[in-house]
């Protein structure tokens, strides 16, 4: 069942008891209103809260005749959305054949979903399985094996390998040319940089060290984004940024994070390094954004891919159905993990070590969590330890409480690790100034004894000439996916200055 539709012209109580009994049988599902125009305005403020509480997904206007557009697009956006995060794929772009769903098999599917890219696992012994097998049974054995419709078949052992097959590697581009921008990071900033600067007419490369979209290509549902009134997953945003940028002329390299800069030798540009080849380029842009902190607890680190993951990991949150799930974080990448996950599992707990989610979570997003009733919020707690079952998944985790000292073993399936911000900066020169926490400063943040000729870099300049910062890694930003978005466009202005030099 992908979509309930309800009529409002109904009584209130029994209309919201049937919203709620939707949820309880099928928690994927969405749930629209729809109501007649005679009604509209009345409804629109009776349920405004439901609405942005997230008790249905969208309130809309009944078709007044055989063509709504209107309409016929938001329902479109609805089931476009729960195709995206919840249905298996019709079509499977990308099949995986292998005998079991290890760590590696989990990481390529989730990275596949962060990617737009529709894919199935398959027993070896499967009608599918020995389809693919015959394709190239020289690697029958060396699991997984991968195969894709564009037709390369083989063992894949890690997810760059197949990054490299989807996008193909940095050393491609010609190495005698040097673009005008390259722009190290595809979230939010890195892909609204690639937009305007190719759309204007710059030759524009970007660099992505994981998935399209970075951090938030992992977020089930935006809601608060500027253009999206019934909200959009950072996959669907972060593709569609993508699409643009390509039609402009942006190319990509997924899964090669970048290992450094430095001068060319005659000193006229930078060439930025990466595993898989250099590029050189004029100006850089650097949006490598920021990724989570590391809990520190061993025997939990050990169960990575295997019931613990570090961010939302939205394609294994299906594989938690019917389970306890435990998420650790305060800001609004936990909280959309959270609602997203409580959507398979039978319950969802937030653990964080503040009193409340106030001072970090958006209004919205705790409404949401306040009203499900699958999702409770565990304050002023942290997780200590955790350990296997008999197959070696995540079974239980212990919480201890950062005020008493008390700790409380709860049985646990899956445990997601939304833990704040680390930069990731560590491959720049250190001619690039960084804060006291490893962000880069731009700008007035550049100490003074740094200026030229008491005149401040430009506000996304760093110091060094020609290399830009913007979004999440870059010191005092925001840490939000509309801000980020602004800097990526807006830094496009000071490229043009700096190549008009």
């Amino acid at each position: 069942m992908a979509l309930f539709v309800v009529d409002s012209d109904q009584d209130q109580d029994r209309l919201y008891k049937l919203i709620s009994g939707t949820r309880q049988a099928v928690p994927t599902a969405r749930r629209l209103i729809v109501t007649h125009v005679s009604r509209f305005r009345d409804d629109n403020q009776t349920f405004r809260h439901a609405v942005a509480a997230g008790k249905v997904d969208a309130l809309l206007l009944m078709p007044q005749g055989p063509r709504d557009e209107e309409f016929h697009l938001a329902v479109g956006e609805l089931l476009n959305e729960w195709n995206a995060t919840v249905a298996a794929p019709v079509v499977e772009n990308v099949r995986i054949i292998t005998p079991e769903k290890d760590a590696l098999t989990r990481d390529l599917l989730d990275y596949l979903a962060r990617v737009g890219m529709p894919a199935g696992v398959h027993h070896p012994d499967s009608e599918v399985g020995r389809e693919v097998l015959a394709s190239c049974p020289e690697d029958e054995g060396r699991w997984p094996i991968v195969s894709s419709l564009a037709g390369w078949c083989g063992h894949c052992p890690d997810v760059r390998s197949l990054a490299n097959q989807l996008y193909g590697r940095p050393d491609d581009i010609d190495v005698d040319q040097v673009v005008d921008l390259v722009v190290v990071g595809a979230g939010p900033a890195g892909l609204a940089a690639s937009v305007y600067a190719s759309s204007e007419g710059l030759s524009t490369v970007c660099l992505e060290a994981e998935a399209i979209g970075g951090q938030a290509g992992t977020s089930s549902m935006i809601r608060n984004y500027l253009g999206f009134p019934r909200g959009i997953s950072g996959m669907r945003l972060a593709q569609r940024a993508r699409g643009q940028a390509l039609r402009f002329g942006t190319r990509f390299f997924t899964g090669w994070p970048a290992t450094g800069i430095s001068q060319c030798e005659h000193g006229d540009h930078h060439v930025v390094h990466t595993d898989g080849g250099d590029v050189h380029a004029r100006t850089v842009l650097v949006c490598t954004g920021v990724d989570y902190r590391r809990l520190g607890v061993e025997s939990l680190e050990e169960l990575v891919g295997r019931g613990v993951y570090y961010g939302a990991a939205m394609a294994a949150a299906r594989e938690l159905a019917g389970d306890h799930v435990v998420v650790v974080g305060g800001g609004n990448s936990a909280g959309q993990a959270a609602i997203h996950a409580a959507r398979f599992a039978s319950s969802v707990t937030v653990v964080v070590r503040r009193p409340d989610l106030t001072a970090t979570m958006s209004s919205y997003l705790i409404d949401e969590i306040e009203w499900n009733p699958r999702i409770t919020v565990r304050p002023c707690t942290r997780v200590v330890d955790g350990g296997p079952d008999d197959v070696g998944q995540l079974a239980w985790l212990d919480m201890e409480d950062v005020d008493t000292g008390a700790r409380e073993r709860v049985e646990a399936r899956g445990l997601f690790l939304l833990l704040g911000a680390a930069p990731e900066c560590g491959w720049l020169p250190d001619e690039v100034l960084r804060d006291e926490r490893g962000f880069v400063l731009t700008g007035r943040d550049v100490p003074t004894e740094h200026w030229a000729d008491g005149v401040p870099p430009e506000d996304l300049a760093t110091t060094v000439p020609g290399i830009f910062a913007g979004g999440d890694i870059r010191a005092g930003s925001m840490k939000r996916v509309a801000s980020a978005t602004g800097e990526g466009a807006s830094v496009v202005s000071s490229v043009h200055t700096w190549l008009g030099q």
